[in-house]
């Protein structure tokens, strides 16, 4: 595989196993999921790869295409088919011939053009407008959506056999808010990726902020949260973002932890899934930390430190009580509520069998 999803959450794992099923077949794949979840990027995925990776991966957005022109952009012109065609033009099948063709937002494809789509997928043949020759499309095609094409079969605004024919193998990307377990994965991921771009300097998140990106649905999904990281690292370059600073739609998702930890000796009074002393060790939390700030250390990341802390901590918990998640939120005096919602985000750090436990 040349490229891999970010993201540990099952249902990621899941849609990588399907992939690398299906990658090597010619099958048509149908792929769904709301705006944002990066339905190109499993296209071009699905191309590398397959056997087809050394030849061209071209796609085409069939909702931006003004309709008196699809035909043209996807099966070529000869010179004087129609006015304004100066000279013959390959269409988007021929430049992808050996290759890939995905078009995206296929819903969005005239009515007039699913037929001529439906045969080509049949008789993988098609001619250019204005022209009577038959060329042969030895390509796969790939297609994709955010709307319900089911529903548009019944409504008729999509014709039934395409969609059959399109969809011989459905592929459904799960939206961000269904794996917000991987959401500091992807802001590590896009805040290195620009940094290593020379785009700006680290930009940090508060715990909170982190809380309130768990919690908020991501109505634009992946795109939403890169499109949030990079307007940080342009406005907080080096800085640490805190909950006051994310834009006005946030504002409505209060999270777990109200405040920023400044000072990891003193935790707030009513901070009940607060982070304890560690367990293992015979002094404060206090003491610990002036060993790190004393030391030949040159800067610590206090959020990581802290989350890391929070991690060992409920794991310690949760082996002490066998995995019993009341008897382990009791001890670390917090609600077994509480308690699940931060297995969820701390999963990737502690055993499987204890983040699944029902106990």
């Amino acid at each position: 595989m040349t490229a891999e999803f970010i993201g540990q959450a099952a249902s990621l794992k899941k849609l990588q196993e399907l992939l690398a099923r299906v990658a090597r077949s010619n099958s048509t794949l149908l792929i769904t999921g709301e705006s944002g979840t990066g339905k190109e990027r499993v296209a071009r995925m699905l191309h590398d790869m397959s056997p087809r990776h050394g030849h061209p991966f071209i796609p085409v957005n069939c909702g931006a295409i003004p309709e008196g022109l699809i035909e043209s952009e996807l099966f070529g012109h000869e010179k004087g088919s129609f006015t304004g065609a100066l000279s013959q033009r390959p269409g988007r099948f021929e430049l992808a011939e050996g290759g890939t063709l995905f078009l995206d937002e296929i819903g969005e494809l005239p009515l007039s053009l699913q037929v001529k789509l439906l045969r080509v997928l049949q008789e993988r043949t098609y001619e250019r407008v204005g022209s009577a020759i038959q060329r042969k499309a030895d390509i796969r095609i790939l297609a994709a959506t955010h709307r319900n094409l089911e529903q548009m079969v019944s409504t008729g605004q999509f014709r039934e056999d395409l969609f059959y024919r399109i969809s011989v193998i459905p592929v459904e990307i799960p939206p961000l808010r269904q794996r917000t377990e991987d959401i500091p994965l992807l802001v590590d991921y896009f805040v290195s990726r620009w940094v290593k771009e020379e785009r700006g300097e680290p930009v940090r998140f508060s715990l909170p902020v982190m809380d309130i990106f768990r919690r908020y649905p991501w109505p634009g999904n992946i795109r939403e949260l890169e499109n949030l990281v990079e307007r940080f690292l342009v406005l907080k370059s080096g800085e640490m973002v805190h909950p006051e600073d994310l834009p006005e739609k946030f504002s409505q998702v209060a999270p777990f932890i109200d405040e920023p930890i400044d000072d990891p000796s003193v935790l707030p009074e009513d901070f009940k899934g607060g982070i304890l002393p560690p367990v293992s060790s015979g002094g404060d939390m206090a003491s610990a930390f002036g060993e790190i700030i004393s030391s030949t250390v040159e800067h610590i990341d206090l959020s990581n430190m802290l989350a890391e802390i929070e991690r060992d901590l409920i794991r310690k918990a949760l082996e002490r009580f066998g995995g019993n998640k009341t008897k382990a939120s009791e001890f670390l005096g917090m609600n077994r509520t509480t308690l699940i919602e931060k297995l969820k985000r701390l999963r990737p750090g502690i055993p499987q069998d204890f983040s699944e436990t029902d106990g």
